[in-house]
């Protein structure tokens, strides 16, 4: 009696506990209807400051070399912003490196699968499914023990149809597809975005080696002068005009001046080495040099504004496609704990012989409906919607760090064009100065006024004042590139996204 009265009590304990669990998941369900499944995915306002850097940025740079840059404001991004250096040879390079990349076209390939996965889930997810299947077997049909082993043998065809729909009540589809399509939109943007980072690669790499080029040169002439002054201050030891001393120290300088040449060297093949492969090519099929001379510094550089920078950068873009599907995956794991209702229906012939299966006789049809409501998982589809939220918090926080880290890198790009302007501008005036000093020391010594070391220390200075020139108009060249790059496309030309197909919100 004790030992059943235990066992209606803790059913009764168990049932209580039940429908409980039942209310509070009617009560949760209830109140999640009544509000939004997930957030809008809409991306936060984020900050739009008066000018990118620290200081206000100018309206143009110093003229150096002729050019003085001017920042256009509110300008719309260059699309083939390349061309503006004026360079067949380098427009040539960008196309080839467009058009051969495995890199690039590896990500191209990598979209248009996206896309078809993203096609077949709406397919699948938003239309009904309907299959054919057909069946023949022979069978040996149940004996009876008392009479001996089953001697019965029967054949048995079936062919059907059958058609299955699965209402989406609650958005559960609807939030897969949309959350899917915001991912193929993120690979469409990421795809823009090595596009134009491979077009200023190129460009970067061919003024890198045009500029080590002219280095090279260069630095090969200023070991030629310093080896003729070697020679000479060893001449003069011997006759004893000069001491030991000063012909030690003209070999050590000649020395020290051509073992930066081996660095330089190494540096220049691979920058070529580099560019090939950008190009699609193997490195010992390296491009020509390009005359650093030859390129054309572009003298209007657009500006977008920081709120239209949003628009215009696809790292920026694909930060905010993860938002949105982020979004989507809190409301797929809201719709989970909603009722799922689906239909299932089946038409076909089937008989002991295929005369039997396809008389009117041998009809088979069947129709049914399933409803399923979740009611207790364990707290794993709360879990799991918790984590959905919190991941979408994580993409809100890390799209709000790609507008920053866009700011700081054309704030950057800014000032370094700025600076080296400046500085080219102060390298074209001591190369302008050094080389009127040695076109004076040349004439002097043909003049027998001055020694020709004397010449030659002038033409030393000359040639360092050119290494600087070389250096800092290379730098300007590379980052105007940076900077095209950093400003991003124009609008309209980064909608490979809408390709990817209607975003089912």
């Amino acid at each position: 009696m004790m030992n059943d009265w235990k066992v209606a009590r803790l059913r009764n304990r168990n049932g209580t506990v039940l429908r409980c669990a039942t209310a509070a998941s009617l009560t949760l369900m209830l109140a999640l209807a009544a509000c939004s499944f997930g957030p809008s995915g809409t991306p936060p306002a984020m900050p739009q400051p008066e000018h990118y850097g620290a200081l206000a940025q100018p309206a143009q740079t110093v003229a150096a070399e002729g050019v003085s840059q001017r920042f256009v404001a509110a300008a719309k991004p260059v699309p083939e912003w390349w061309k503006l250096y004026r360079s067949d040879a380098l427009n040539a390079l960008v196309d080839e490196g467009l058009r051969n990349s495995p890199n690039l076209a590896a990500a191209d390939k990598s979209l248009a699968a996206a896309r078809e996965q993203l096609k077949a889930q709406i397919g699948s997810s938003l239309l009904p499914s309907i299959d054919a299947g057909a069946q023949a077997s022979r069978q040996l049909g149940l004996g009876i023990p008392e009479f001996g082993p089953p001697t019965a043998l029967y054949n048995l065809f079936v062919g059907q149809i059958q058609a299955q729909y699965t209402f989406d009540l609650f958005g559960a589809a609807r939030y897969a597809n949309a959350s899917l399509a915001a991912q193929v939109d993120q690979q469409a943007f990421q795809l823009d975005a090595a596009r134009r980072a491979l077009a200023a690669n190129i460009v970067t790499g061919a003024i890198g080696a045009a500029a080590l080029r002219a280095e090279i040169d260069t630095t090969e002439r200023l070991v030629s002068l310093a080896n003729d002054d070697a020679r000479d201050a060893r001449r003069r030891y011997e006759l004893g005009s000069a001491s030991r001393s000063d012909a030690l120290n003209a070999e050590q300088s000649a020395a020290s001046l051509a073992a930066s040449l081996p660095g330089l060297r190494a540096q220049w093949l691979a920058t070529r080495h580099a560019l090939a492969v950008l190009l699609g090519r193997t490195p010992d099929q390296a491009p020509e040099d390009i005359d650093l001379a030859s390129l054309a510094v572009p003298q209007d550089v657009p500006v977008v504004v920081p709120s239209a920078l949003l628009a215009t950068r696809p790292d920026i873009q694909a930060a905010d496609a993860v938002v949105k599907a982020a979004a989507a995956q809190v409301g797929v794991a809201t719709a989970q704990l909603f009722p799922s209702l689906s239909l299932s229906a089946s038409m076909g012939k089937g008989g002991f012989s295929w005369p039997t299966a396809l008389s009117g006789a041998g009809a088979l049809w069947s129709i049914g409906a399933s409803l399923s409501q979740p009611i207790f998982h364990g707290g794993a589809l709360l879990a799991e919607r918790r984590a959905a939220q919190k991941t979408y918090d994580a993409a809100v926080l890390s799209y709000k760090q790609t507008v920053l880290a866009a700011f700081q890198n054309v704030a950057n790009t800014l000032a370094s064009l700025e600076q080296d302007s400046q500085a080219l501008a102060s390298a074209e005036t001591a190369s302008r100065a050094s080389q009127g000093a040695f076109d004076d020391a040349t004439a002097r010594v043909r003049l027998g006024a001055i020694p020709p070391r004397a010449a030659r220390a002038s033409e030393q200075q000359y040639r360092n004042a050119q290494l600087s020139a070389i250096r800092y108009s290379s730098a300007r060249l590379s980052d105007t590139a940076s900077l095209f790059q950093a400003m991003g496309s124009p609008a309209g030309l980064t909608q490979q996204a809408n390709a990817a197909g209607s975003r089912h919100e």
